[in-house]
């Protein structure tokens, strides 16, 4: 079975404390909406204390053009995406010429060739890495490329597989919209990037993965092209649909791959936001501080979409506060709407 060798995370440089985006919010939603002052508590609520964006603070008072924000997706998500998977390879002191593949997601800009085969040259890869890019999961392509990756690497045990993830989500924000969606977008998401080495013999152990898209849900989250962009679709249902369906979603999930689901001692759950981490908590019957580490990277880092649940994992591996042998799962939901685990023992 696949190893996870090393996570590493990348931040971009622009920190905005919950504080100054709250005013920014102000002066840019109050005008035109008269719900504004009944809705600020959304920034309070979301529990999230530092954001870290690719540009300024100033940057979001302009109008932007589709192309000028995807240009700026490309030129930032290539240089995050390198520290990120830099950083990997040098925690385990793993060489270029090891890795045999390279998966990458993102959904918050567009690039074709994609990310992958600009960051094969820069990281110094082989001109024969296989590439793997995957677009448009969303929060749950973190899950969904450890997945993937793993499936790849018990293929070909003798290589090193990489998987970064990228997302940009401040470079999606639509200045003219004033809607409730994009309101909660603006109190909750972030960039950041993230690599997962896969392979050798030292690490959590993938057991394996399970995925599901429910029928009827594809409203629940999303994109909608617009002329300046991608706009975000968000439904109030995500914490309706964790209390109704993720239990019983990760119980088939241990079943089909043979795992007891009363063994599972370590959650590594995407947070969305704080309301869904309640309800996930409330799923699964966990006491308060069950998803303390998830909690804290929501605090610190904000909602950056697939990479979120790499940070957590991060955090999870670094802090060493599990046994050998015990039974982990790293989940996330995301547009389909689908969820995605993938079972780890430690």
């Amino acid at each position: 079975m696949p190893r996870i060798l090393s996570v590493a995370s990348a931040l971009p440089p622009h920190r905005v404390g919950q504080e100054e985006a709250k005013t920014f919010a102000r002066g840019m939603f109050s005008r035109g909406h008269g719900d504004f002052e009944r809705l600020l508590p959304i920034f309070d609520n979301v529990h999230v204390e530092n954001r870290y964006f690719c540009v300024p603070v100033e940057w979001f008072e302009r109008d932007h053009t589709f192309p000028e924000k995807n240009a700026l997706y490309v030129e930032h998500a290539l240089d995050l995406s390198e520290k990120a998977a830099r950083r990997a390879l040098d925690r385990v002191g793993a060489g270029p010429d090891e890795v045999g593949a390279i998966f990458f997601v993102s959904t918050t800009g567009i690039s074709t060739p994609s990310i992958d085969s600009k960051l094969i040259f820069r990281l110094g890869l082989s001109e024969h890495t296989r590439r793997v890019p995957i677009w448009g999961l969303g929060c749950s392509a973190g899950a969904a490329g450890i997945a993937r990756a793993a499936e790849h690497a018990r293929l070909y045990p003798d290589q090193l597989i990489l998987l970064v993830a990228v997302e940009l989500s401040g470079l999606t924000f639509q200045r003219g919209d004033r809607s409730k969606s994009n309101l909660i977008s603006t109190s909750l998401f972030a960039d950041g990037a993230a690599a997962v080495l896969l392979g050798g013999t030292t690490g959590p152990e993938v057991l394996g993965s399970y995925s599901t898209t429910w029928p009827d849900t594809e409203a629940v989250m999303g994109w909608d092209l617009v002329e300046t962009g991608l706009k975000v679709q968000l439904s109030k249902s995500v914490p309706i649909i964790v209390r109704e369906k993720f239990r019983d979603n990760l119980e088939e999930a241990c079943n089909s791959l043979g795992l007891d689901f009363d063994e599972i001692k370590h959650f590594v759950l995407h947070p969305g936001g704080s309301k869904v981490l309640d309800a996930f908590e409330e799923a699964l019957g966990l006491q308060e501080g069950g998803l303390t580490t998830s909690r804290d990277v929501l605090r610190d880092c904000g909602n950056m979409s697939s990479v979120t649940v790499l940070f957590i994992l991060e955090r999870f591996l670094e802090g060493g506060e599990f046994a050998k042998d015990e039974l982990g799962v790293l989940s996330a939901m995301g547009p389909g709407f689908s969820a995605e685990h993938v079972f780890f023992r430690c």
